[in-house]
């Protein structure tokens, strides 16, 4: 992946990062952002933007990757920078430099060869032990949501799950049979159109003391038609990315079991295919959920809330976390409001909140938090079930985020929860971030990791 040295090793293009208002260079170059400088002897001169945090010189690490092109060997010269940015230009730099082509006719024959040159290598070993666990989990997402629909569907999704056991993490998978004695109806009738039918796969690291895990519950749906609610076809191919948040959930998994956590940890994947056929669900049907409440389809749309309700209840009631924590590519209205930049953070606890927005700024996955007000819950009032799914379509100016949140809240109990809208920071919409435009970015990945690491792992705090 990257290998830490004092000097580069021969034919490796050597990238130097260069603080905005350093000395200029007789050709101008002044290392401000995105300015590049060629010189002799293979060696390019990066603008570093000023860097001062970790996440600044991550992005500084990806564009060194990107002023590279396709050069196969590359250094990246850290020495003389503290620790912890010596690391990020690492990081980024890894996570700028993973692409998926394992699909294509022609690729290269080798991967890329990435060396981080520092003053004391033997200094930074721990430091970047600890990174490489992170960027374990975030290349884990990323590999499962750059899969086409038609290589992951719910049944090969459970099957990759399933090889997490080999890292000390136990794999439970729920097939039909169970999902029906569980009474998951809202899991049950979205797959129901699929002819690949729905799962909930239960991933559990155990950790090192005895306590409530920490719950984290993902939204895997294969692909989103719409179902009956059938989306228009520009833009559907994207939809495969719709399981973004399971995948998150399980790469955080694997980078705590490759670092070690202490804290003991579950993940509850709600895995299915959004597909129409004779046997989709339809608009004005009821469904009797897990927890036995009933709920009123609007739209087979927006079926994601459906698949987080009964794994949340799941979540609440056979594992009692000390806090649960959902990751979905829920809902369009969240783009309408945050646009690419951030997700947004819904909850029903403060404290929570406050740690999940802080553990988000510290690794560059910015949140947002949005409200969930009395009127939101208000809306789904239902004159023939518990609840109703969402506000009709066609309704002007609907807080369907909001809707959403206050939905899923409704399926928690008293557990402290907070949900994370991911729709919109899933993919990157820009070639200048730390994945190539179009790629997936694995966001949520490192958040829930570093929130666990902040918050969760003294046992005497719990």
């Amino acid at each position: 992946m990257l290998k830490l040295r004092r000097e580069p090793s021969k034919g490796a293009l050597r990238l130097r990062p260069i603080l905005e208002g350093s000395p200029p260079h007789p050709s101008g170059f002044r290392g401000r952002p995105g300015e590049v400088l060629d010189l002799a002897y293979d060696e390019r001169w990066v603008g570093a933007d000023g860097a001062s945090t970790a996440p600044e010189w991550e992005r500084v690490g990806a564009a060194c990757i990107a002023a590279a092109g396709e050069a196969p060997r590359v250094a990246l010269d850290a020495r003389g920078l503290p620790a912890q940015f010596a690391v990020a230009l690492g990081f980024g730099a890894v996570l700028r430099a993973w692409r998926f082509d394992r699909l294509k006719s022609q690729r290269p024959r080798q991967p890329r060869r990435l060396e981080l040159l520092v003053d004391e290598p033997d200094l930074l070993e721990a430091a970047w032990a600890r990174a490489e666990a992170s960027l374990a989990g975030v290349l884990y997402a990323r590999e499962l949501v750059a899969e086409p629909a038609n290589r992951l569907t719910p049944r090969e999704f459970a099957k990759r799950l399933r090889r997490l056991r080999a890292e000390g993490i136990e794999v439970e998978v729920l097939g039909r049979s169970a999902l029906k004695r569980l009474g998951a109806g809202g899991l049950l009738a979205v797959g129901a159109g699929s002819v690949v039918p729905p799962r909930i796969v239960i991933l559990r690291w155990k950790g090192r003391f005895p306590a409530p895990p920490v719950a984290f519950i993902g939204k895997g749906i294969c692909f989103d038609t719409g179902g009956i609610s059938i989306k228009p076809a520009e833009g559907m191919e994207t939809m495969r990315a719709d399981m973004a948040g399971a995948a998150a959930c399980a790469g955080a998994m694997l980078a705590m079991a490759r670092r070690k956590s202490p804290c003991p940890a579950v993940a509850i994947l709600a895995i299915a295919e959004n597909a129409t056929s004779a046997s989709s669900y339809r608009p004005g049907d009821v469904l009797r959920m897990m927890s036995g409440r009933t709920v009123e389809v609007v739209d087979t749309d927006a079926e994601g809330r459906l698949v987080l309700a009964d794994a949340l209840h799941l979540g609440a009631t056979r594992f009692r976390p000390q806090a649960m924590l959902d990751l979905a590519t829920l809902t369009g209205s969240v783009v309408t409001a945050l646009g690419h930049h951030r997700a947004g953070l819904f909850g029903n606890d403060a404290a929570l909140s406050a740690a999940v927005a802080a553990a988000g700024e510290a690794v560059g996955e910015r949140l947002w938090p949005l409200p969930i007000g009395g009127q939101h819950r208000e809306d789904l009032k239902s004159d023939i079930a518990d609840l109703r799914q969402c506000m009709p379509a066609g309704t002007r100016f609907t807080p369907d985020a909001s809707h959403a949140a206050a939905f899923l809240r409704e399926f928690v109990g008293g557990v402290p929860w907070v949900h994370l809208d991911i729709a919109g920071v899933e993919t990157a919409e820009e070639d200048d971030s730390l994945a190539a435009k179009g790629s997936p970015t694995g966001f949520g990945v490192r958040l829930l990791d570093a929130l666990v690491e902040r918050h969760f792992e003294d046992p005497h705090r719990v």
